[in-house]
């Protein structure tokens, strides 16, 4: 059923309702739309935070364990008296206070191939934002499997890249990377909380032109960045015939 606007609403997003193109229709679109976000530390953190400041109806926020000293740098979602507390509880007391309007779901787990096809399920778009291959993987097979658009970020360092599966007609995170690189360690990278949080920005953008039709989303396109020279670049990408996941779509 749909869920229309109130006057609060149009008085709480009228800065964006005034951008061309966009309007009260596709402020409709994104409260009446839901998206998944794996997981809501440097990168789907601010991710999280946009889409539900944008309006957004409903989101559904994963991520397992206790958050740590060591995440503060860049978990804006997070605070320094929640240390050992659960990284999704700390979320969601803060979206509690900013928007308490937004559903926020939240589960205290990490991604597999069993819960992601379940998450998947429920929503309207997929934000993918794991510091694992394992769980992208399993993300993106759901989505493909599903036919659901999923938002593809990631960064290391001071780079970051970003593109936006559409299934059956962009290229699949599989088609990219088929296999996992040997060099990569799960929580070995470097990350300045700035890199990722601009990374999220970019990432929740694609997800607002993806529930809403506004604007043009990076399909069968990479943006690629380093923020060491601010330089961006945008190239295309293509599918792979042989792909094992969506190749025979």
């Amino acid at each position: 059923m749909m869920v229309e606007l109130t006057d609060r609403d149009r008085d709480m997003f009228k800065r964006q309702i005034q951008i061309p193109g966009f309007g009260e229709e596709a402020q409709l679109k994104l409260k009446n739309s839901s998206a998944l976000v794996t997981r809501v530390g440097g990168l789907g953190g601010p991710l999280a935070l946009y889409l539900a400041m944008a309006g957004i109806g409903r989101l559904i926020l994963a991520h397992s364990g206790k958050l740590t000293w060591s995440n503060l740098n860049r978990q804006i979602l997070m605070r320094y008296d929640g240390v050992g507390k659960p990284r999704v509880d700390c979320a969601t007391e803060l979206f509690e206070r900013l928007h308490p309007e937004c559903d926020v779901v939240a589960v205290a787990e990490d991604t597999n191939e069993s819960t992601a096809r379940e998450w998947v399920a429920q929503v309207d778009v997929v934000c993918d934002c794991p510091p694992s291959f394992e769980e992208r993987y399993a993300l993106n097979k759901a989505c493909v499997d599903l036919r659901k658009p999923m938002v593809e970020a990631a960064m290391y360092g001071m780079e970051g890249t970003l593109t936006t599966v559409i299934p059956g007609e962009t290229p699949c995170l599989a088609c990219l990377v088929p296999e996992k690189p040997e060099w990569w360690e799960t929580y070995g990278f470097p990350v300045l909380g700035a890199v990722s949080a601009a990374l999220g920005c970019l990432a929740a953008l694609e997800a607002i032109k993806v529930v809403t039709g506004f604007g043009e989303p990076l399909k069968g396109q990479m943006l690629s960045y380093d923020a060491n020279a601010m330089d961006f670049y945008k190239f295309p990408i293509a599918r792979r015939p042989d792909c094992a996941v969506c190749g025979h779509l």
